[in-house]
């Protein structure tokens, strides 16, 4: 049973690739097809959905508003998919976006706790993006609710906050500076760092410090910029660099010997922990018992 016809998912796939060949070699459509489809909305709605410039293939403004409720009807179609082939319909299925930063702290771990010990009738599916990412899903109702470090400054949205985090420079156990409890933002400049992304709010909250202290990221040597945290933790532990990351995210290795964290002198980098949700988000007793979960750790 589909929800949404096939022209709509056809405007979709091009929306998405913006390109009608790409759009057609997915749902095994001709390119004809494809541009039918898109040719017969368009006749529909009485304007053009799509422009073409020398940049490529682009939403007009009106054709950008009906990509957009087009894609909430389908991801709330997928949802109904879902829980018809699962069976689940008595279920509460609910679908969680989370931080890569919130993906390696306990959050993930209250979670499971939740659902094994509280809540046998709910199941969650956990995906992962920046907070950027993640806020536009939560908009177009792709996820029911997402946590994140941040706020959102939305009147539709309500946000529950699971406590603070900072931001520290982990090392190996191996590099002198892990037996300090502190380091400078000089001593800093001697050490080769492994950062997250650009787009990260980790690097984006440490660019602003350093801005605060007359300082840039161009005063340090940058040797590797990389998306996943486990992976950055891995090359610090082998001592091929130090990074900065979420406390939070490292308590279990320094717990075991593996790393070490120290606070930046004179620099503070202290981020909340957010649940961010819909108003009318309809299974609020979710909320709750994560919250009550992740704060008995």
């Amino acid at each position: 049973m589909e929800f949404i016809d096939l022209k709509a998912i056809s405007l979709l796939k091009v929306a998405e690739f913006g390109n009608f060949s790409k759009a057609a070699r997915e749902l095994c459509l001709s390119q004809p097809a494809i541009s039918n489809h898109i040719k017969t909305l368009e006749d529909e709605l009485g304007f053009k959905i799509f422009e073409r410039t020398s940049a490529g293939i682009h939403p007009t403004k009106k054709g950008a508003i009906v990509i957009n409720y087009l894609s909430q009807m389908n991801a709330i179609a997928n949802n109904l998919k879902q829980a018809i082939a699962s069976d689940k319909l008595s279920t509460t299925s609910l679908c969680v976006g989370i931080t890569h930063t919130v993906e390696s702290s306990m959050v993930v771990d209250a979670i499971a706790k939740y659902l094994n010990n509280s809540s046998p009738d709910v199941s969650i599916r956990i995906i992962s993006g920046t907070s950027k990412s993640l806020y536009r899903l939560l908009k177009n109702k792709e996820v029911d609710f997402v946590i994140m470090e941040g706020i959102y400054d939305d009147p539709d949205i309500k946000t529950v906050m699971l406590g603070t985090d900072s931001l520290v420079l982990v090392t190996s156990p191996m590099n002198p500076l892990s037996a300090r409890s502190t380091v400078t933002l000089d001593e800093m400049r001697a050490e080769n760092l492994i950062m997250r992304l650009p787009d990260s709010n980790t690097m984006k909250t440490f660019t602003r410090a350093l801005k605060e202290r007359n300082c840039s990221l161009s005063d340090f040597n940058i040797i590797l910029e990389i998306d996943n945290i486990a992976t950055i933790k891995d090359l610090i532990r082998r001592n091929f660099g130090v990074s900065i990351l979420a406390k939070s995210v490292c308590l279990d290795e320094v717990r075991k010997g593996k790393l070490a964290v120290l606070n930046i002198e004179n620099v503070s980098m202290v981020r909340e922990m957010n649940l961010v949700y819909p108003k009318d988000f309809e299974y609020p007793e979710a909320i709750e018992g994560i919250v009550r979960c992740y704060n008995e750790f």
